[in-house]
C-alpha cells in the first residue's frame, strides 16, 4: 500500500490533530475554510478491504481520500497532483532493503502490516505539516 498526501493549495493555519478521536482533527479559521481545500490522501493498495479500511480512517479524521487499486491507476488519475505528493509506504512484506530504498527515494514513512492506526495517523500528520511549509 502507498499513501500519497497532496495539497492543492497552501494551508496557512491549522492546529494539530485532536487526541479525542471523535472530534474533527483539523481546526481551520473561518477564512481558511472558505479559501482553502484540505489535502487529498490517495490510498493505493491492491486489497480492496485495506483500501476501504484506510479510507474510513482517513475520512474519520476530516480529510479527503481517494483510493486506487494500483500505482498505474493512481498515476493516470487527473485529480491528483503527483509532483507534490508525500509518500507513506505500507507493506505486508517488510524487507530492510525495500525500506531503505523507499526512504532514500523520498518516502516520508514506511510501515509494516499489520500496523497501529495511530502510527499511520502520526505519519499523515507529519506529511500535512511538511506540506504546509512548502
Amino acid at each position: 500500500m502507498v499513501l500519497a498526501v497532496s495539497w492543492a493549495t497552501y494551508l496557512s493555519s491549522m492546529q494539530a490533530f485532536s487526541s479525542a478521536g471523535n472530534s474533527s482533527p483539523l481546526r481551520l479559521d473561518i477564512e481558511d475554510q472558505q479559501l482553502q481545500t484540505p489535502p487529498l490522501i490517495s490510498i493505493i493498495d491492491d486489497d480492496e478491504s485495506m483500501r476501504c479500511a484506510v479510507k474510513s480512517l482517513v475520512t474519520s479524521l476530516g480529510l479527503k481520500a481517494s483510493t486506487f487499486a494500483s500505482a498505474e491507476e493512481f498515476l493516470r488519475s487527473p485529480q491528483v497532483e503527483h509532483t507534490s505528493c508525500l509518500i507513506i509506504f505500507v507493506t505486508a512484506f517488510p524487507e530492510e532493503r525495500m525500506r531503505t530504498r523507499a526512504i532514500e527515494g523520498g518516502a516520508l514513512g514506511f510501515l509494516s502490516k499489520p500496523f497501529e492506526s495511530q502510527m499511520l495517523i502520526n505519519l499523515i500528520e507529519k506529511a500535512i505539516k511538511i506540506s504546509r511549509k512548502e
